[in-house]
Formats: structure tokens, C-alpha cells, sequence
């Protein structure tokens, strides 16, 4: 019993019910209710105000509404419970009307039909509602072409209903069906309000958690990658003819680590990194990635950062300047090694599942070397970027330097902006 009142209390509902179907399910049985009692109150009052009608007919009514209910409940066959709730809220008033008389001793009683194709379209829609509003009508112009030419005809043993109750009926069956189309409207618009209102906080978070991924994905490709991943499934690999490449790492870091717990090492780590992604965003840089102590940045990968190589030389000195600033309980006294070369390179996404926008070609295996090959506190630049350089900051003399799988090259060392030149403005970001 407590399973079948839940059941009733829930309509019917299921789990994989979509909005409409709730409603259109929370509406039928509704407007089963009101029926129900509308019907036993409407006998009542006949009965008190005179007439003694039968009551097998509003009886036999019930027991179809109540039974079709039980049955819908149990069996959970929502579209037969559909056809044959609304069958009978349309074929019963007329029957009834039939049974007490006509249009005016009946009170108008088929009115009660017309909850048949309200119900339809609330619960099927307009399309599917036009039969049902067309039987409606069909049954009403029936009634009335034959109690228009059976008006002077009055059966033996018809009861005589006195005008005055004709005249209450007539009231009481518009207030009430108003009242139940009232209610059952109300009901409906109620409830698409709060539809309405859990699909705009389901937007609303769909739309914040949309604001989110792409927050992540721009954490991990730069803003135009991402929009062409997003648009397309092809492969994305680009060439540019000149990118500068900065790498720069920690000098001694494995044994700075060792001393150190996991933890320490990794507040470190996420302290000096997070740094140095403020000064690249700051500078209109790209990240592209940390590969564990060493932290690699390009320029010229899109248009929005000019002078990329000046802008990489900027990024440097700032890397430089800014570790005795970190220094603290979490960081120890740091260096780094920093290598800078300019050249042509090839851009591109690699793979589909924890995918990476990587750069390969001569150019980043020189900036590598550049640094694994440098000396602490040191920026090395090769030929094509000092060129572009030289004459915004001041180099050290030239070195020749062998580096493995390159042979002899020469090398610039960067030491600071020239007293010519203007220093390129930024907001250095606080840290954290």
C-alpha cells in the first residue's frame, strides 16, 4: 500500500521520463482527481436539492476512473491510461446528460466534456488534440439536433427537474469546469515555469563548466590551436619561418632535490614555474611546456606578440632577476642556465588522448643544447638571434662553443638592455 501511495504521489514518473512527459503525466492524473471528487460532490448536491437521481451511472464512473488509475499505476502503460482517461472524461457527461434529460434539465452537464480535449492538449499536444476536440463538438451537435426535435417529447416517469435547480447547476457546472481548467492550466504553466528555471540553471552550469574546460584547454594550447581543435579532427602541425626558443633549467637541481622532501620540491617547483608563466603572459609568450627542472617558452607562434625575439631577451633577464625574489622557506638560492635560439620550426599538436603543442626542428634542438651547455646565470643566444638583438642589449664577446651534433658555433652572451634602448613595459605579476 505504502508502495502504491508513493507510486500515485509520483504520477506514474519514472526516471527516463523527459520534462513533458512528467508534466503530461502529473496533469492526467490531476485532473483524474478533480473529477472524482467533483463528481461525488456534484450527486450530493443534486441529491439535496431535490432530485433523486440513480447513482449507478456517477458510481460506475468512479470505479472506471479509480480502476484505470490503479491499473496505469501498476502497469505503468502511460499512453493507454492517456486514451482511455480522456475517453472517459469526454463519453460519460454526455451519457449522463442523455440519462437526466436535455441541455437545460442536465444543466449543461456535457460541458464536463470539454476537459476530454483540454487534457489532450496538455498531455499530447496540439496536433494530436484536434480529434478529440472535433469528437467534442461532434457529440455536442448530436445532443443538440435531437433534444432541438424531441423537445416536446417527456417520457412516462421522467423526473420533473424544478428551473430553480436547472438554474444552480447551470452555475455550478461552469465554476466548476472553469475552476478545474483554471487549475489544470495553472498547474501546467507552474510547472513549465520550474522546468524553465532547472533548464536555465542546468545552462548556466553547463555554460560555467564550459567556461572552465576552456580555461583548461588554454592552459594547455595556445588560443588559436585550441579554436582549431575544437572546429576540426585534422592533424595540426604548422611551420613558421623564424621562432625564437628560449629554454631555460636549473642549475644543479638534482642535488638541490635530494636534500629536499616531495613536497618541498614540488611547492618549489610550482613556485618558480608560476612565476615565470606570469612574466611569458605578461610578455605575450608562449609556454609550451616544463620538462621536470626545465622550462621551455617561444615567440612568433602567433601575431599578437611582435618583436618576439626582444620579447624572449626581455623574458630572460626578468627569469634572471626575479629568483632572489622567490627565495624563501620553500626555495632555496637558485640559477639558471638559459639558452636562446631564432630560427625556422614546426608547430603542432601530438596525439589525441593527453595531447601536448610541442615544437621540433634545428632551432629547438640548438636553443636546447645552448643551455644544457651553458654556464649558471648565463643567457647564450646563437648568430640569427643576435642579430636581431644587438643592438637593444649589450653581449658579451663572442665564444665558440662545441656542441654536440651542431659541431662549432658561435655565441652571444646576453647581459642587459643597452643604455639606447628602451625597455619594453610590462606588469611583473605577483606570485602565487
Amino acid at each position: 500500500m505504502h508502495e502504491f501511495i508513493q507510486k500515485l504521489r509520483s504520477a506514474g514518473i519514472t526516471d527516463a521520463d523527459d520534462e513533458n512527459t512528467r508534466l503530461a503525466k502529473s496533469l492526467l492524473v490531476l485532473a483524474s482527481g478533480l473529477v472524482s471528487m467533483a463528481s461525488v460532490v456534484w450527486l450530493m448536491l443534486y441529491w439535496s436539492l431535490g432530485p433523486r437521481l440513480s447513482s449507478t451511472l456517477p458510481f460506475l464512473f468512479q470505479l472506471l476512473l479509480a480502476g484505470n488509475l490503479a491499473l496505469y499505476i501498476k502497469s505503468g502503460r502511460f499512453e493507454w491510461f492517456r486514451a482511455s482517461q480522456l475517453a472517459l472524461l469526454l463519453f460519460f457527461p454526455f451519457v449522463a446528460q442523455w440519462s437526466i434529460g436535455n441541455f437545460i434539465t442536465a444543466s449543461g452537464l456535457i460541458l464536463w466534456g470539454l476537459l476530454a480535449p483540454i487534457g489532450a492538449v496538455l498531455c499530447m499536444g496540439s496536433r494530436e488534440s484536434t480529434p478529440w476536440f472535433f469528437a467534442y463538438l461532434f457529440l455536442t451537435a448530436l445532443t443538440g439536433f435531437f433534444d432541438y426535435y424531441l423537445a416536446d417529447f417527456n417520457p412516462i416517469g421522467a423526473a420533473e427537474i424544478p428551473i430553480r435547480t436547472s438554474v444552480v447547476f447551470f452555475v455550478l457546472n461552469f465554476v466548476t469546469i472553469s475552476a478545474i481548467v483554471f487549475a489544470m492550466l495553472r498547474f501546467a504553466v507552474a510547472e513549465r515555469d520550474r522546468a524553465q528555471k532547472r533548464q536555465a540553471e542546468a545552462h548556466r552550469l553547463l555554460q560555467a563548466e564550459q567556461i572552465r574546460s576552456e580555461r583548461l584547454l588554454l592552459n594547455i594550447l595556445p588560443a588559436p590551436i585550441a579554436r582549431r581543435l575544437k572546429d576540426s579532427d585534422q592533424t595540426i602541425a604548422d611551420g613558421f619561418a623564424e621562432v625564437t626558443v628560449m629554454f631555460a633549467d636549473i642549475v644543479n637541481f638534482t642535488q638541490i632535490a635530494s636534500g629536499m622532501s616531495a613536497e618541498r620540491v614540488f611547492s618549489m617547483l610550482n613556485n618558480v614555474f608560476c612565476r615565470f608563466d606570469a612574466l611569458a603572459e605578461s610578455l605575450g609568450l608562449e609556454k609550451i611546456k616544463t620538462i621536470g627542472d626545465a622550462y621551455m617558452v617561444a615567440g612568433g607562434l602567433n601575431s599578437e606578440a611582435p618583436d618576439a625575439c626582444y620579447r624572449i631577451a626581455q623574458l630572460a633577464l626578468s627569469m634572471q632577476q626575479t629568483l632572489p625574489e622567490l627565495e624563501g622557506s620553500d626555495t632555496p638560492p637558485l640559477s639558471l642556465r638559459i639558452g636562446i635560439g631564432t630560427g625556422p620550426v614546426v608547430a603542432g599538436v601530438v596525439g589525441r588522448k593527453k595531447f601536448i603543442y610541442d615544437l621540433w626542428g634545428d632551432t629547438v634542438n640548438l636553443a636546447s643544447r645552448l643551455t644544457s651547455e651553458g654556464k649558471p646565470g648565463v643567457i647564450q643566444c646563437d648568430e640569427r638571434s643576435h642579430q636581431q638583438l644587438h643592438h637593444m642589449f649589450e653581449f658579451s664577446a663572442p665564444v665558440e662553443l662545441s656542441l654536440k651534433g651542431k659541431g662549432k658555433v658561435v655565441v652571444y652572451r646576453l647581459e642587459r638592455p643597452s643604455c639606447a634602448s628602451s625597455v619594453l613595459p610590462y606588469s611583473s605579476p605577483v606570485a602565487g
